[in-house]
């Protein structure tokens, strides 16, 4: 039986401008509008729909999902399937930053002893958050390329990239109320630049760029500020400094 847009927004959980707008773009169209102007749901759109929120949680763009459930090789089923593998990852994470959480509070009362490798359990930067910032900075193409070789990479590289990542980016904390034009803070630099060009290419002014998103993003912000307060600007002058002293003259 079809349903009006007012029906599907309380069903669902989301506003009526919101489906609106998934018509407007082409995103979402309605099996069926009325004379009067009514849009009517179908089945396959409220499958559909689920399919957009499902791709929509785990941090894909609008454009990008029209793209994906546009090409005439979608596979629903499939798409299903990836959904739950990287749901359950993303369980397994926040499992274990829980279980991180409950030790930190634990060691805080004096009740256990937690090492510095411990207090960083279950961070992962390995997987970029912010994938939409990225492509719309740097375009899908380096993006997708990272992504991809990330994809090739094994399961132990993987982790050994994030151990990688991690490490660096408390090496920069523990130098983050120095100046970060020092010979210490421009090697560690150094090695973080190194790090993203495994994983991607980033010129010298992408690299610079991404440092001023550090800050000029609250989420980038927040994200990096978890191993110590004001790490995210530190490494932004940092970066823009490597940089322009890299760059040729």
């Amino acid at each position: 039986m079809a349903m009006k847009v007012k029906e599907v927004a309380d069903l669902v959980g989301i506003s009526v401008r919101t489906l609106h707008y998934y018509d407007e773009i082409g995103l979402l169209t309605p099996e069926e509008t009325t004379e009067a102007g009514y849009r009517l749901y179908s089945d396959r759109n409220l499958e559909m729909l689920q399919q957009i929120l499902f791709f929509k949680e785990l941090g894909f763009p609008l454009k990008k999902i029209k793209e994906i459930i546009s090409d005439p090789s979608f596979d629903r089923k499939k798409a299903l399937e990836l959904h739950r593998k990287r749901l359950v990852e993303k369980r397994r994470q926040l499992d274990q930053m829980i279980a991180t959480i409950d030790k930190t509070i634990q060691h805080m009362e004096g009740e256990i002893e937690m090492s510095k490798k411990e207090m960083f359990e279950g961070f992962d930067f390995s997987q970029n958050p912010y994938e939409q910032e990225a492509r719309e900075r740097w375009g899908d193409d380096a993006v997708d390329k990272a992504n991809a070789k990330i994809g090739k990479m094994s399961k132990e590289d993987q982790k050994k990239l994030a151990d990688d990542m991690n490490a660096i980016y408390q090496h920069l904390a523990s130098l983050r109320h120095g100046a970060p034009d020092s010979d210490e803070a421009q090697a560690a630099i150094k090695e973080w630049y190194n790090l993203l060009n495994q994983i991607g290419h980033y010129s010298l002014d992408a690299f610079k760029g991404l440092g001023q998103l550090y800050v000029d993003d609250e989420r980038f912000t927040k994200n990096i500020d978890r191993f110590g307060e004001g790490l995210a600007q530190f490494m932004c002058e940092a970066m823009a400094i490597f940089a322009d002293k890299n760059k040729p003259s």
